[in-house]
């Protein structure tokens, strides 16, 4: 990646991030107030942001109301900011009020090679070892003798486990088709509590990596008793060359700074907005360099292979339990094979790229690509968001 100079900011607007029903949606936001002396919960009412701070003091408690799409949609609130304003705050800046990621105390969660195209992309990254030069000599390879047997097959299915004998035989079975066939899905911690950017944000890269991609997905929001709440955005920044060397390393690949973004807003489930609508979901992916170069992309739940319940069920049960609730990834269609620097080495982020994910339905995400290293140090926990919300006596 060439050196991070000062790199052109994303122009944001409430027309640009809206959903396209914004009128009719219950859309949560987070704001950081400087006035306020932290993290407020808001509800955005169009071009309106209104603090509900007073009524919940956290996200995680708002979504463990019944009532709360009621709530975000009618209930008085403290002050109000302009949603522009918010948009147009410089990233990072802390004397300004500016969007946060719209989930607080939940755990962020990630279920992996939920798409069986961007399953063997995984194999690919694994049979090269993190190599990008060998990217295309591998994919033919892996696709010509993979790809079709996949076609159609229901995870933990008699199908799936006569794909993986086939696979088998032919020294072709990996821990990415397990995950991506066989009965139980890759589920792991993304990221720390209260970690993830916003919209508007810097989205971090490690330095040291050569091969890597944005992840479009649609975010679950789940409650302490394993309901979906509501829906967002996300990106599950992935470096391929890190996991391609060893899953071992996957929280070096996926837990850096910066490396996870949620928003713009968590669109609550109501009558005009159901599971059914969330399982339909597009999603939309551009990248544009600073060079000029675009990149598109597009995915759809429609083409997932478990089912959205059935990965809120993996992560939430007997087993496990999470009282604060989770954010929980779903998995990404997209994994990109074009070309951007070298013949055969597919696609990897330029410093400066700006990666904008969007679905009509929940709004854009738009975040600029950075060295982890030089992203806005993580310096707000639990133990701040606790101090602040005591300060204000709202505990």
């Amino acid at each position: 990646m060439e050196s991070a100079a000062a790199r052109p900011r994303p122009v944001l607007t409430a027309g640009t991030v809206l959903p396209e029903d914004a009128g009719r949606a219950a859309l949560v936001a987070r704001v950081h107030d400087p006035e306020a002396g932290g993290p407020c919960v808001a509800a955005v009412r169009v071009e309106r942001v209104v603090d509900l701070t007073a009524v919940a003091p956290t996200v995680s408690d708002l979504l463990e109301r019944d009532d709360a799409a009621e709530v975000v949609r009618e209930a008085d609130g403290g002050r109000a900011w302009r949603l522009d304003d918010l948009l147009g705050a410089p990233p990072g800046q802390g004397d300004v009020p500016h969007l946060l990621a719209p989930v607080d105390l939940q755990v962020v969660k990630a279920a992996g090679v939920t798409f069986a195209r961007s399953l063997l992309e995984r194999v690919i990254e694994e049979r090269t070892g993190g190599d990008p030069a060998q990217a295309a000599r591998v994919r033919e390879r892996v696709v010509r003798l993979v790809g079709g047997r996949l076609d159609g097959i229901r995870p933990g299915s008699p199908e799936a486990a006569k794909a993986k004998e086939l696979l088998l035989a032919e020294g072709l079975w990996s821990q990415y088709l397990e995950v991506g066939i066989g009965p139980d899905p890759e589920v792991f911690t993304k990221a720390p509590v209260l970690s993830a950017v916003g919209t508007g944000a810097d989205i971090g890269v490690l330095r040291a990596s050569v091969w890597n991609n944005p992840e479009p997905e649609a975010v679950l929001v789940v409650d302490s008793r394993g309901r979906v709440r509501g829906a967002t955005l996300g990106n599950d920044v992935n470096l391929r060359d890190v996991e391609g060397r060893s899953a071992l390393l996957l929280s070096r690949a996926k837990d850096n700074n910066a490396s996870c973004a949620i928003g713009p807003f968590v669109r609550l489930l109501d009558d005009g907005f159901g599971i059914d609508a969330v399982r339909g979901l597009d999603i939309d992916l551009r990248v544009e360099g600073p060079d000029g170069y675009v990149l598109r992309g597009s995915s759809s739940l429609r083409e997932i292979s478990r089912d959205v319940l059935d990965l809120v069920s993996a992560t939430y049960g007997a087993h496990h339990q999470y009282p604060d609730g989770f954010a929980l990834f779903t998995g990404t269609l997209f994994a990109p094979t074009e070309d951007r620097r070298a013949p055969g080495e597919g696609f990897t982020h330029e410093y400066g790229d700006t990666v904008r994910i969007s679905s009509p339905r929940l709004g854009a995400l738009v975040n600029t690509v950075v060295p982890s290293e030089e992203a806005p140090p993580w310096t707000s926990g639990v133990g701040a968001l606790m101090r602040s919300l005591a300060r204000r006596g709202l505990l």
